[in-house]
């Protein structure tokens, strides 16, 4: 049973666009926090982004605060992350992630039960 399904990767050159989606469960979807997360070779997974479950809040890291955006269809049950300006260091496995987070940090990967296969993003100079 596919819960958490990414799409989206690639190979771009620095400066490009990708845009990576995330197809959910429907019954995980709703009144869930989604968060997209990357791990690149050699390094812990890191939080990138994530939105609550109504939409109106939305978390970024720091490294890609401007370049990057999240959204939620909400008819679709589709989470995307729009990945603009892309850099070498935004390599990495890309993964999307559903939680139901109250009070904790929503770009903490602890924070997160559920999760996709991940898909590659490779970013050259």
């Amino acid at each position: 049973q596919v819960q958490l399904e990414e799409s989206g990767g690639g190979s771009v050159q620095a400066g490009g666009s990708l845009t990576l989606s995330c197809v959910v469960s429907e019954y995980l979807f709703k009144y869930a926090c989604l968060g997209w997360f990357r791990q690149a070779p050699g390094k812990e997974r890191e939080g990138v982004s994530s939105i609550s479950w109504s939409g109106n809040n939305t978390f970024y890291t720091a490294p890609v605060k401007g370049r990057f955006t999240i959204s939620r269809d909400n008819t679709k049950n589709t989470v995307y992350l729009q990945m603009d300006s892309l850099k070498p260091e935004d390599t990495a496995t890309y993964y999307c992630a559903a939680g139901r987070i109250r009070f904790g940090d929503p770009l903490e990967p602890k924070e997160y039960n559920f999760w996709g296969q991940g898909t590659q993003v490779t970013v050259s100079s």
